[in-house]
């Protein structure tokens, strides 16, 4: 019961790597909200679900709302939501609308929900919040996530920025960088690249693993490892973790 008693917002939290980090919180005590466009099928009766699309302002606003109208303040805040949903092809088939879409899905509901929250935070003096970023911010690919990978490396820049700004107010920041997990959503983008090229699924799989270079392990990260991270780095055990990202990654970025 680290969390007994704590408040915790978790952007994402109904699949993949959000779900796994409100479930821990929720069985660490925790009193958790958590977005998703749609609401689950499998809910968890301590978790509350709010039904917003953060990747908007009024989606952000109404969030933040529903945070006020339960709690009035909050301890911490992981956002978890993103993902790319452009086409494969490299830089020629990014539309501006491609790259817009990119960045609202993977910065944009950060930068919101901090600017709405944190003041709450600092007014109490003490916080912690975790940025889901991504190894592709260092190491990106260029047929299939160029969008993606910038987004994020935005993502991570902005955490580092903004851990400088509020550390000295009692708010820890740090971002977490996963390489391969395997959620719905990586699925879905191997789909998405064997259709592309024309290929099956194993096929697609393993030309994405030798485009990391691949991961020395012999497999991809599963939900609930990123989530025992997670919880880790938003506990009091990482009072003195400020300002850093934690890649979790099976060995795949191959320089120090």
């Amino acid at each position: 019961m680290e969390f007994k008693g704590k408040r915790f917002l978790v952007t994402g939290g109904t699949k993949g790597i959000g779900a796994a980090i409100v479930n821990h919180f929720a069985a660490a005590g925790a009193h958790v909200i958590t977005s998703a466009r749609a609401e689950p099928s499998n809910k968890l009766a301590s978790v509350f679900y709010a039904q917003a699309d953060v990747s908007t302002p009024d989606g952000c606003n109404a969030l933040v709302a529903t945070v006020m109208e339960h709690w009035g303040d909050i301890d911490g805040i992981v956002h978890v939501v993103g993902g790319s949903s452009t086409p494969a092809g490299g830089f020629a088939v990014l539309s501006d609308e491609e790259w817009r879409r990119a960045i609202d899905q993977n910065l944009m509901p950060a930068v919101r929900l901090d600017r709405a929250l944190l003041p709450v935070m600092m007014e109490q003096g003490k916080g912690a919040i975790i940025h889901i970023s991504s190894i592709q911010r260092i190491l990106p690919l260029h047929e299939s996530t160029m969008a993606y990978a910038a987004a994020k490396a935005a993502l991570s820049n902005y955490s580092k920025a903004l851990s400088k700004e509020v550390g000295p107010k009692g708010i820890r920041v740090n971002s977490i960088a996963p390489g391969w997990v395997q959620t719905e959503a990586s699925v879905a983008m191997v789909e998405r690249l064997a259709a592309s090229e024309g290929s099956d699924f194993e096929t697609a799989r393993r030309g994405l693993m030798d485009s990391l270079g691949g991961i020395p392990i012999g497999r991809p990260a599963f939900p609930k490892e990123v989530a025992e991270l997670a919880a880790f780095l938003m506990s009091d055990r990482a009072a003195s973790i400020h300002g850093a990202e934690y890649v979790i990654d099976g060995g795949t970025i191959p320089t120090v």
